[in-house]
């Protein structure tokens, strides 16, 4: 069975959506839970359901290269396979992801390539959606490499974007995809039935 990672800045409501789908149907062992910071929700998940959890806060490691260093020995140590960046606000460097070529995943909520790259993130995607005036919004998960959401796309969730939408409003139905959207790519990354061809990918 693969070991992913789960890599988390905040609540973790998309941790918990991965935590809740392979608890009912198992297809990937929760090896960690890697905190950008300490207290935060996505811990008190964790704990929760006694998945071992490590931070590494900015605070501690002032040398970002120090603190991927480190972080990748922890991730061998403990044969991780797959890393699932679940709302990460860390800037992750080129060295790292070439570490983990193609088994480094991220859930943005937007449909890429709108609305994404450097500062899109949190309710910054869907201000931005909304003041462009775009009638349809969504989530998408990819592949991760060293654009910044550039990575190949795996599948794609859209939501319509309401009259009298609020950035608020929008990420909540945006919110409701990505719990489901999430979980299944996690599902089909693990059994193997993601298939990467460049920028083409296929779900068999």
């Amino acid at each position: 069975m693969k070991r992913i990672a789960v890599f988390a800045s905040g609540g973790g409501t998309d941790f918990q959506s991965i935590i809740d789908a392979n608890e009912s149907e198992r297809f990937c062992e929760i090896a960690y839970l890697i905190a950008s910071k300490p207290n935060i929700g996505a811990i008190e998940r964790a704990q929760k359901h006694g998945i071992s959890t490590a931070v590494f806060a900015k605070a501690d490691y002032p040398d970002l290269d120090k603190l991927y260093s480190e972080l990748t020995y922890l991730l061998n140590v403990n044969r991780v396979d797959y890393i699932v960046l679940a709302g990460w606000l860390k800037i992750i460097p080129e060295s790292f992801i070439k570490k983990f070529e193609d088994r480094i995943i991220n859930i943005h909520p937007s449909l890429i390539p709108a609305f994404c790259g450097a500062g899109y993130y949190g309710l910054k995607v869907h201000k931005a959606v909304l003041d462009y005036g775009a009638k349809v919004s969504g989530c998408t998960v990819h592949f991760v490499n060293e654009v910044p959401d550039g990575g190949a796309i795996i599948a794609q969730s859209a939501v319509a974007v309401e009259q009298g939408d609020t950035p608020e409003s929008l990420q909540q139905r945006v919110l409701r995809e990505e719990h489901k959207l999430l979980p299944y790519c996690v599902k089909q990354l693990c059994l193997g039935k993601i298939q990467k061809n460049g920028r083409k990918v296929t779900i068999i």
